[in-house]
């Protein structure tokens, strides 16, 4: 049975479990939403992220969670914190957080309410010093709301992987403070 960690207004945020990739698969692995996280999916490559997701869950604490909606209960995204493991990234090991929200419920702010329970998590219960994001430069998306959310640009911590990718961090006193 998945474990709720954060509710918010319209979102309940739990744990992965092993029934997820086939929703997944389902409802967020499409040509559009996947386009800037190295395209769709196969199942087994969903049902791995989802496997080391749970050990990941299981060993530390935290992990990616499956964000599902108040008022219908489908599942209309995927966020969480995991650890920077890109063996090109300068920073292994650092907190990162991310999401993706499934397309017929993108410019609702599911994205940024989710982020901030995650990141309120990620300060709170994981202990995590400073967080940071990933992304690639045209998701336009993604960076806006890494500076909605305070988020700051570092070009220190970018780095090529098939892509160049940047990075975005937050300490836990700069949210504090925007909070």
């Amino acid at each position: 049975m998945p474990d709720i960690i954060a509710e918010t207004q319209r979102l309940i945020l739990r744990t992965i479990d092993e029934y997820d990739a086939a929703l997944q698969d389902g409802h967020l692995n499409t040509p559009t939403v996947m386009a800037h996280l190295g395209g769709v999916k196969e199942l087994h490559e969903i049902e791995a992220k989802h496997a080391k997701s749970m050990a990941l869950q299981a060993r530390e604490g935290f992990s990616f969670l499956m964000l599902i909606e108040k008022a219908s209960g489908e599942l209309v995204g995927h966020a969480g914190i995991k650890r920077v493991d890109n063996p090109n990234a300068p920073n292994q090991g650092d907190h990162e957080i991310g999401w993706l929200v499934r397309e017929d419920r993108w410019r609702r702010g599911y994205a940024h309410e989710a982020m901030i329970a995650v990141i309120e998590w990620a300060f709170g219960r994981v202990g995590a010093p400073h967080v940071v994001a990933i992304t690639n430069p045209p998701n336009i998306g993604s960076w806006k709301l890494m500076e909605k959310l305070g988020m700051e640009r570092r070009e220190d911590l970018d780095f090529v992987d098939q892509e160049p990718l940047i990075q975005y961090s937050l300490t836990k006193a700069q949210w504090e403070r925007a909070r």
